[in-house]
């Protein structure tokens, strides 16, 4: 599996998140040494046919330690001052690092709503795809000043995996200040699927003073990257030289290998993995057997129950109603409003039609509906 992955990282995109426990040092302020050093590793893997995306955690803890912080702050007033204060810190760290080898920075800040709205991501695509040309390293943080509950990823990992579907990343490196995944007895867990259930009782949470996440959010990350087909690799970022170890081959860190049923459209996972369902539609057993087996698109009338508030092309979750309770089966964009879909529930297109005075279409249309188990 590692030799794999060592000849599939040879060429395309990486993205590399850094968390704020492996570059702070004890006062919460960025240690040039470490960052310096992780520079150094990631300039042999830029060249003409590979390029690294760098996802940099550190702006809260920075401007923690700048204003003498000794707890991270438990506000999001105070989270996005902290922010403010040490993201041009931050950045100014890593454009020194990187004009030591001739390279220029680009700062990259981004927020959940960005990357949700279909126009924004594919012009943050494109950006991103220029900062390649140009040979130009992108720096790319959450937009913590102004992002709040709504808008927010909850913690960079998941932004590191978003920025994996954006470029279309092989490779998918998080470094963090655990050594990999351990499983029961404590042992670093080698390589596994990013599917293997085991995963699910192994992962624990947690929170350190500068930053968010553990391995719970590391995890679900690991899933929604290689649910794209990206490889991932969680890795001991206090170690010298664990990203060139693990290109060639070497065991360090965990890898957590992609399912082998092949990687989503880029579309297809962004309906899945980046919209936030803004609403539920309840489905019958029926609708379920269509939707999954025949890979029909959902019709009003096999529509049991409508929940949420939401508007034509606002994404949705279809869930199945079965005896043990509602089993969620899939995402899409819906084709009408809440108000119309209550309206149209469980009806036939005559009874639309008599009722509404207009023939109904499909409630989601296949091309905009996917399958969660076809997701993962």
């Amino acid at each position: 599996m590692r030799q794999q992955l060592a000849k599939i990282a040879q060429e395309g995109r990486i993205v590399v998140k850094i968390g704020s426990g492996v570059l702070a040092d004890e006062t919460g302020r960025v240690d040039p040494k470490v960052l310096r050093r992780i520079t150094n590793e990631l300039v042999p893997l830029l060249g003409l046919r590979r390029w690294v995306y760098v996802v940099s955690s550190g702006a809260i803890a920075t401007g923690m330690g700048i204003m003498g912080l000794k707890t991270r702050p438990r506000t999001m007033p105070g989270l996005q001052a902290a922010a403010a204060v040490g993201q041009s810190k931050l950045m100014e760290a890593w454009s020194q690092a990187f004009s030591r080898h001739h390279l220029p920075v680009a700062q990259v800040l981004l927020t959940h709503a960005d990357l949700a709205n279909r126009k924004r991501f594919l012009n943050a695509r494109r950006a991103l795809g220029e900062l390649q040309k140009r040979r130009a390293v992108p720096i790319i943080n959450e937009n913590d000043t102004v992002s709040f509950e709504e808008i927010a990823f909850g913690d960079n990992d998941e932004l590191a995996a978003q920025v994996s579907n954006l470029v279309d990343a092989k490779l998918l490196i998080m470094m963090s200040v655990a050594s990999g995944i351990l499983d029961h007895e404590q042992k670093r867990i080698s390589s596994i699927s990013a599917q293997d259930p085991l995963l699910d009782s192994l992962a624990q949470p947690g929170k350190s003073r500068f930053g968010s996440g553990g391995m719970v959010s590391k995890l679900r990350a690991a899933r929604v990257a290689s649910a794209r087909g990206a490889w991932v690799a969680i890795l001991d970022g206090s170690a010298p030289g664990a990203i060139a170890s693990l290109l060639v081959g070497e065991d360090v860190g965990t890898v957590l290998a992609p399912a082998t049923s092949g990687s989503m459209p880029s579309r297809d996972h962004w309906i899945a993995h980046t919209l936030r369902p803004a609403g539920t539609l309840v489905v019958d057993p029926g609708a379920a057997k269509a939707l999954g087996e025949q890979g029909r698109s959902l019709l009003p009338s096999g529509i049991r129950s409508v929940r949420g508030d939401f508007a034509e092309g606002d994404p949705v979750e279809v869930a199945v109603a079965e005896e043990a309770g509602e089993r969620p089966l899939a995402r899409g964009l819906v084709r009408y409003a809440a108000e119309q879909l209550r309206l149209m529930q469980g009806r036939s297109s005559k009874e639309i039609m008599a009722l509404l005075g207009f023939t109904s279409g499909e409630a989601v249309h296949r091309d905009d509906l996917v399958l969660l188990e076809r997701a993962r």
